[in-house]
């Protein structure tokens, strides 16, 4: 399975992004597809994911401001993030997790930038 970002920049706070992961090679019928960030001297933690049959997660922080949906045709995961803050910047990492993370994938990371 290959994962393929894009969609980061540079942003001033309060603007929008959008952040796009296709997905190749993958044969699972049932996975969990996410976003990741990881900030300079932080762990890295779950921004937001969603299961092959819809259901969504987020994380507290991006609750509101961030919408994840994919498109089954296009094998393809979007981050809507709004209202950008400063402390949204970070490395987004695209994430496929199958078979009770028996199996999981990262794809390479896009810079998010929020400047205040």
């Amino acid at each position: 399975v290959q994962l393929q970002a894009c969609g980061g920049g540079l942003v001033q706070a309060g603007g929008s992004l959008r952040l796009s992961c296709v997905a190749s090679g993958s044969t699972f019928a049932t996975y969990i597809m996410g976003w990741y960030r990881q900030a300079p001297g932080k762990q890295r933690e779950l921004v937001a994911d969603i299961s092959s049959g819809g259901s969504a997660n987020y994380a507290d922080s991006v609750q509101g401001r961030f919408t994840i949906s994919k498109d089954n045709a296009k094998d393809t995961v979007y981050l809507q993030m709004n209202s950008l803050q400063p402390e949204d910047t970070a490395v987004y990492l695209c994430n496929l997790r199958a078979w009770s993370d028996e199996y999981v994938f990262w794809g390479q990371g896009t810079q998010v930038t929020v400047s205040s």
